[in-house]
């Protein structure tokens, strides 16, 4: 089977958990298993042009990579495009007509199967390969959108609140656009059950599955850092809420947790928050274990969550146990207690991290019970088996036309 994977950013090197997961799911594939077909994938992403060697060498076991020089168009301008196209600003700002070209000419090259589309800002490119499409969404874009403007995320709570501010016109323009995208993929996986039923109450009569996200269950700790304990928070800066929680945790639950355990050390890796008593900086590492470090506890205090935390299950396979909020929990289908602890921001988030850092035996157990869920749910050769059908499914359905562009 021949797949042409479109994305709207590289897999290397796996910085976030987008990326770490495309890069996981391209290990997968290049994995093969016995008795199953062969499968040939080559990529379309775009990425700086100084970065395409070191990326193309580092994807060379998995796929043949094709790196546009491009990237997401700055906010002001996609703002101008989305106004005219009459389409939500996170579509505009991903819509790299160079990456569709692209992705016309690798089609037009080789007879691809079928076209794997990476999130639903990929759809439009994935389109111009004139193939069927499966599209995969990482999260429901207009749920988080939602729910970082005020409004509550569909299924979250009873309490109904109308979202506002332009990030709430923001979720109501994605709503409708995500919809249409899934209507025009052959297929849409999810990775949560709970993000398969919201896309497809979107999109009444498409075809949604869920399909959960492939991880190993044992990969290595990084070097212990500073602490009694170490608390590791990862905050990257390319979504706002992930910053907005991390400075809310240091504002006003971090003290909580210093004032109970004076030795410890929260190490925050990404530009999140000024300086605090007890709080460590850090760059993105260069490598990823390093945020995860022996004897450490992580903690993922979000306020606006959908599909999977990537961060969590690779904390998990390495050995680390984890503190989140109920948002930051949903979709692992995990149970505080007993795979990790979930606690409301402020005293009861406070509570759970002193509880870890105080007691070995409850880290100890829930890192055991958390490797064992990852390898009931997220084994990657089952999940070899049914991604290879679902790409079968779709490539049976005839290919969508691109949508024409309004304005």
């Amino acid at each position: 089977m021949r797949v042409l994977w479109v994305a709207t950013k590289a897999p290397w090197p796996p910085r976030d958990g987008g990326r770490l997961l495309q890069l996981e799911t391209l290990r997968l594939l290049a994995a093969g298993g016995e008795g199953e077909t062969g499968v040939e994938v080559e990529l379309v992403a775009p990425a700086p042009r100084r970065d395409h060697a070191a990326i193309a060498a580092a994807l060379a076991p998995l796929c043949r990579a094709h790196l546009v020089d491009a990237r997401p168009l700055p906010l002001p301008l996609a703002a101008v495009r989305a106004a005219l196209r009459r389409e939500p600003v996170t579509a505009a700002r991903h819509r790299l007509t160079a990456v569709a070209r692209e992705v016309a000419r690798a089609a037009a090259e080789r007879p691809f199967d079928v076209v794997h589309a990476e999130q639903v800002q990929a759809m439009p490119q994935a389109l111009a390969a004139g193939r069927p499409v499966l599209l995969r969404a990482q999260n429901v874009e207009s749920e988080l959108w939602r729910g970082a403007s005020g409004g509550v995320i569909t299924g979250t709570s009873s309490t109904k609140r109308a979202p506002h501010g332009w990030r709430g016109r923001e979720a109501d323009r994605l709503a409708r656009w995500e919809a249409a995208m899934v209507r025009h993929a052959a297929l849409t996986l999810a990775v949560t059950e709970r993000d398969a039923s919201a896309l497809a109450a979107l999109a009444p009569g498409a075809r949604v599955e869920a399909l959960p996200v492939p991880f190993p269950s044992e990969l290595p700790a990084g070097p212990p850092l500073p602490g009694a304990p170490a608390f590791t928070l990862l905050a990257g800066a390319g979504w706002p809420p992930n910053r907005e929680g991390a400075e809310a945790f240091v504002a006003g639950t971090w003290p909580r947790v210093l004032q109970a355990l004076p030795q410890a050390r929260l190490h925050l890796f990404g530009d999140a928050g000024a300086a605090a008593a007890g709080v460590v900086h850090h760059a993105a590492p260069a490598d990823p274990s390093v945020a995860f470090p022996t004897g450490g506890i992580l903690v993922v205090p979000l306020a606006v969550a959908s599909g999977v935390r990537m961060k969590v299950l690779e904390a998990w396979a390495r050995g680390i146990p984890v503190a989140a909020t109920p948002a930051a929990a949903a979709g692992l289908a995990a149970t505080s207690g007993d795979e990790l602890l979930v606690a409301a921001m402020g005293e009861p988030l406070a509570d759970a991290l002193v509880a870890l850092g105080r007691d070995d035996v409850l880290r100890e157990r829930l890192a055991r019970a958390a490797r064992e869920l990852l390898r009931r749910r997220h084994a990657p050769a089952p999940l070899r088996a049914r991604l290879l059908a679902c790409y079968a499914a779709a490539a049976g359905v005839a290919p969508a036309t691109p949508p024409a562009a309004r304005g």
